[in-house]
């Protein structure tokens, strides 16, 4: 009795079935399309680490970095505020410059002005 029951299941493994070659490209073309438009989406997704490793500070980093960010801060005091134009030519442009004068008559090669 179990030959009888292991019959069919044996002849239904060794059917063919088969598929057009046209619908199996189809499925392909399909899928590498959905993968090209899905890697760059995936490649502009920002990299953000939800549970960073946080280290704390010893006290002798703290010190540290207030003795460094106390440097800064007194390295920008002793930069100059810049009160005058550093421009070398401001003097001798003045600030109201006349338009360009009309452009004289172009002259042909022979150097006479009518056309």
């Amino acid at each position: 009795m179990l030959g009888a029951a292991v019959a069919p299941v044996v002849s239904w493994r060794k059917r063919k079935v088969s598929v057009p070659k046209e619908s199996v490209m189809r499925m392909l073309s399909a899928a590498a399309v959905v993968v090209l438009l899905t890697v760059p989406a995936y490649a502009q997704t920002p990299n953000v680490n939800l549970i960073p490793e946080l280290q704390s500070k010893s006290p002798e980093e703290k010190e540290q970095e207030a003795i460094k960010e106390k440097a800064y801060r007194e390295s920008l005091r002793k930069i100059p505020d810049a009160k005058a134009s550093s421009d070398p030519w401001g003097n001798v442009r003045s600030t109201d410059t006349p338009k360009a004068a009309a452009a004289p008559a172009k002259k042909s090669k022979t150097g006479s002005s009518n056309q």
